[in-house]
């Protein structure tokens, strides 16, 4: 692709050369209708009129030529700007569409980490609610079992102290006992030597 400043000075410098000599053209003619006014003479003032209208109209086309050829100049360089705008827009779409990918499957990877982690969270929740609850049940047991202990060891100092209540009460009937199996031995022993 020829560079832009090139393209331009070449165009400015054929238009120049163009435009010169159309110019020269014009002035040719100009000369010669002037000329051929000053020398009076009909015949060379229809010639110079002939002349100058032929000169401009040879101008004119020249004049017209390098419109034209600048307009084809201008399209020429507006389709090779747009084909290379095509080409960069190109590039940037599939630049685009490339990091869009690279997006969504970070955002894809993301979102499955969340979802793990989530899972994980809800798992861990539910193990520690029945942590929670088996450490309640176990406390709730450990406090019947607690009160079972304290009302056991209350029947038991209750029962050592009816225990001890028995044996003494045991040792009362037994020296009574034993007292009245005495008298009894006694009174029949005296009723034996008597």
């Amino acid at each position: 692709m020829p560079s832009p400043s090139a393209t331009q000075a070449t165009r400015k410098r054929q238009r120049s050369v163009r435009m010169t000599v159309a110019v020269g053209l014009i002035v040719l003619a100009a000369l010669a209708v002037v000329g051929a006014a000053l020398s009076g003479s009909w015949l060379v003032v229809t010639i110079a009129a002939v002349l100058s209208v032929v000169l401009g109209a040879a101008a004119t086309r020249i004049t017209h030529t390098e419109l034209v050829e600048s307009r084809v100049a201008a399209a020429k360089d507006r389709a090779i700007q747009a084909k290379a705008y095509l080409l960069i827009h190109e590039e940037r779409s599939a630049e685009d569409a490339d990091y869009l990918q690279q997006v969504r499957a970070r955002l894809a990877e993301r979102e499955q980490s969340l979802d793990e982690l989530e899972q994980a969270l809800s798992l861990s929740q539910r193990r520690a609610a029945t942590s929670l609850r088996s450490r309640n049940a176990e406390g709730r047991r450990a406090a019947a079992l607690e009160a079972k202990l304290v009302e056991t060891e209350a029947l038991v100092a209750a029962d050592r102290l009816r225990i001890a209540e028995l044996e003494a009460e045991a040792d009362t009937l037994r020296s009574e006992l034993h007292a009245v199996t005495a008298a009894w031995h006694a009174a029949e022993h005296q009723r034996k030597h008597a």
